[in-house]
């Protein structure tokens, strides 16, 4: 057996008995002696089983199964009852509860019949994941190492009522990692909102998405386009969560340990949404779930369940860099289907279509380093444009410098697939020097398949 088990009977004995035995079973217990506190945890979305006695101090245990019902549809409810007569069980049929057991019970058969119904419970919410995960834009899906990492730390983070902070790159997977985190828990049948980045200058809208998040998931989607004066609003309406009893999951890029740094992102809202923290990895850093991303991307696609690839076209694939992750690799296997000239997509094909993502690899450095300047500034002007005619505070040489070093070490790193001896000899700088900097800059160093 496994879930939870809600219990509600006035007869401690009872309590205790079943408690126990459900406990020794493998699933969590939570009972109590009133209906009022067992609507509360259905309420709250606890629970993948409630065991209820009929007669309570506070009301009737067969009353209450339509309001679960309209609240829970998919949760079972096993009625017990010492009105061991045809009435009760006639009204525990009408009430559609799972099942009807009279007093005294065979504890075994209780235990039979309440390992059905768990699962029951659990087919009817992986039905509802799968669906979400088949309609979602990016699938969860991946055998590698990293995405094991993730299944597991969501698996062990899914009922948790700390806040989550979800950290990644545009198009990993990170809103999908949000969703399957509320699907997965306890409070899949309450409200799921999105605070978008669009509203978070309009305070009005962002105390009303909270509100409506109650009992619920309120998830704070790039919590890093908060301006200053926004990240304020935010942390004070952050505060009615607790008593709304609502789980917090923020979504943002991976540049926020380095805005917290800065001063750019306050610390103590940081702290405030990032209990625990899943890294979504980057398709990169998973070469190895390149080819099943891809082939069930081309079973997706309308009328494309017969394309597949070519060998030379995996290799292709596995060597290219995904700066915009799975969403990129979507975007390129629709455009294949479009170009291919057939229904083998061989490694021709799919260098054509990833050359217009790619730069172009006959620039000439002079070209390449007039481009750099160019961008450096217009970076360093808008800058100093932010800061309404006044100085930008004092560290301007640093802060610029940081932006050019974190992704230059960051892509050598990866370069030399996280050989720092490499890498400092890429760079031209002591091999003491880059471990300095990469401890000082908070940069992750880990093994990837090599670009080079």
């Amino acid at each position: 057996m496994d879930g939870t088990v809600l219990i509600a009977d006035d007869d401690r004995t009872i309590r205790t008995v079943l408690t126990q035995a459900i406990t020794r079973a493998g699933c969590k217990v939570h009972a109590t002696s009133s209906l009022s506190t067992l609507m509360r945890w259905i309420e709250d979305g606890r629970g993948d089983l409630v065991i209820s006695d009929v007669v309570m101090p506070d009301g009737d245990g067969l009353e209450i199964l339509p309001k679960i019902q309209k609240i829970r549809p998919n949760l079972p409810v096993i009625i017990i009852s010492a009105k061991n007569n045809i009435v009760t069980a006639v009204r525990a049929n009408e009430a559609k509860a799972f099942d009807y057991l009279p007093k005294p019970f065979d504890l075994p058969e209780l235990m039979h019949r309440s390992a059905k119904a768990l699962d029951q419970s659990k087919s009817q919410r992986v039905s509802s994941i799968s669906a979400n995960e088949k309609n979602a834009e990016i699938p969860m899906i991946g055998k590698s190492d990293t995405m094991q990492k993730l299944y597991k730390l969501i698996a062990r983070t899914k009922d948790s009522i700390i806040p989550i902070l979800i950290i990644g790159e545009p198009g990993s997977g990170r809103t999908l990692t949000a969703k399957i985190l509320h699907d997965l828990s306890e409070r899949n049948n309450r409200s799921f909102v999105k605070l978008q980045s669009e509203i978070y200058e309009n305070h009005s809208k962002i105390r009303d998405t909270i509100a409506r998040a109650s009992g619920g998931t309120l998830v704070l989607d790039g919590v890093t386009d908060l301006t200053p004066s926004a990240q304020l609003v935010v942390l004070h309406e952050l505060e009615q969560l607790g008593a709304q009893n609502t789980r917090l999951i923020s979504i943002s890029d991976t540049s926020i340990l380095n805005q917290v740094k800065e001063d750019r992102f306050r610390s103590d809202l940081f702290h405030r949404i990032s209990g625990n923290q899943l890294y979504v990895p980057a398709l990169r850093d998973r070469p190895d779930d390149i080819q099943a991303l891809a082939d069930h991307f081309l079973k997706k696609s309308t009328n494309a369940s017969q394309y597949h690839l070519g060998i030379e076209a995996q290799e292709k694939l596995n060597a290219f860099h995904w700066p915009g992750n799975v969403r990129q690799l979507q975007n390129i296997i629709e455009q294949l289907i479009i170009e291919g000239p057939d229904y083998l997509l061989n490694g021709s094909v799919v260098q054509e279509v990833l050359n217009k993502y790619a730069q172009d690899p006959n620039l000439r450095t002079s070209e390449f380093n007039n481009e750099l300047n160019e961008t450096v500034a217009i970076h360093v002007h808008k800058y100093f444009n932010l800061h309404d005619g006044q100085l930008p505070p004092k560290g301007v040489y640093q802060h610029i410098l940081k932006q050019v070093e974190v992704p230059l070490i960051e892509i050598a790193l990866v370069a030399t697939d996280g050989n720092q001896a490499k890498c400092a000899a890429v760079l031209g700088i002591n091999r003491n020097t880059l471990r300095k900097k990469i401890k000082d800059l908070d940069i992750l160093v880990s093994h990837h398949r090599k670009l080079m």
